[in-house]
């Protein structure tokens, strides 16, 4: 049925299916199961894909309650330090890679998209050395609740993005935004305002 009330402007008003179509199987149940004695805490319902993979230090990720994390997320923390947490209601989507060396934090009722890339670390640059034997610089990356992340989004070190915010699909995102901000384009430019 179509929604024409002045709010959608005639557009059609459609629910978010991810959650509708997500019929957890006993294959979902095995996976949670692995989960709870793999990583550092595991909520209620989490709802994860096949070909899925907490790498490297997966005692150090945290997932909160009736998440999903569809299938080939790459999921790791790089060293025994580093963290991972992702609140409640969060969806991770198709082929999304997170890597923390320091730690990220994604909050509750965020949907990241397909083929996001989210880093809190970066190589050094200095002309006199070879990169990849320069130091890494690290700095935390934290998502504050209710954010949604476009498709092919690329989330750098050491940013915060407000509660509410939306980051348009492509975007590259090295500074901070607002609560509710409205992001888009490669260099992540604040466009609007949620209303």
């Amino acid at each position: 049925m179509r929604d024409t009330t002045p709010a959608t402007n005639g557009r059609i008003a459609l629910e978010s299916g991810v959650r509708r179509y997500a019929r957890p199987t006993w294959r979902h149940w095995l996976r949670r199961r692995r989960l709870a004695g793999l990583l550092a805490s595991v909520g209620e319902s989490l709802y994860v894909e096949r070909n899925v993979e907490f790498l490297r230090h997966p005692e150090r990720v945290s997932v909160g309650s009736h998440v999903i994390v569809k299938e080939g997320a790459r999921i790791c923390p790089t060293n025994p330090a580093a963290a991972i947490s992702i609140g409640d209601w969060t969806t991770i989507g198709y082929h999304t890679f997170i890597f923390a060396s320091a730690s990220i934090t994604i909050g509750n009722d965020c949907l990241i998209a397909p083929f996001c890339y989210l880093v809190d670390s970066n190589h050094g640059l200095k002309r006199d050395a070879r990169i990849r034997e320069q130091p890494m610089s690290v700095s935390p990356i934290v998502i504050e609740d209710d954010v949604w992340l476009g498709v092919g989004v690329t989330v750098l070190r050491g940013v915060r993005i407000g509660r509410g915010a939306v980051i348009g699909a492509g975007s590259v995102v090295s500074a901070d935004v607002p609560s509710y901000a409205i992001v888009s384009g490669s260099t992540g430019t604040v466009a609007g305002y949620r209303e």
